[in-house]
């Protein structure tokens, strides 16, 4: 197992409601090639606490990479990325949307605030797993991010 060019793990939050697919994430990040934090929210009011270190998240890290869902309680994913990429403290941290929706509206909207990537969460178990695996090899092999 690898980590980051710099030897520590990579931080990335997951910003999702639903447990099975976070249990899924998790352990698809498991398998994966890179040593990883992975920090869970439920809702985009925690998601925001996280990224501004509020409350129960002022030790909180940076993370390197954001898993956003966009249908989510109190605070939606659309209104995350817009603070997220208003933010200039924020805003270089790559977002990747990952929803179930494959709506038109969803996917234009959300490169219109700025999202780095778009992907339909795939219904099947082994596909979703192997999606996730896809978003590590993508953010942490290939391409280069800032701060790393």
């Amino acid at each position: 197992m690898s980590e980051g060019e710099n030897g520590s793990p990579i931080d990335i939050l997951l910003v999702e409601d639903n447990p099975g697919d976070v249990r899924l994430t998790k352990e698809a990040f498991k398998e994966g090639k890179l040593k990883n934090n992975l920090h869970v929210v439920k809702d985009g009011v925690e998601a925001m606490a996280f990224l501004q270190k509020e409350g129960k998240y002022a030790s909180a890290s940076c993370p390197d990479l954001i898993l956003l869902d966009l249908n989510l309680p109190k605070k939606d994913g659309r209104e995350v990325l817009k603070e997220i990429k208003a933010d200039e403290n924020l805003r270089r941290i790559p977002v990747v949307i990952l929803t179930t929706s494959k709506a038109e509206e969803d996917i234009l909207k959300t490169y219109d605030l700025h999202a780095n990537c778009y992907i339909t969460k795939p219904v099947d178990m082994e596909q979703f797993i192997k999606i996730v695996k896809y978003i590590e090899e993508f953010w942490f092999t290939i391409v280069k991010l800032p701060g790393r």
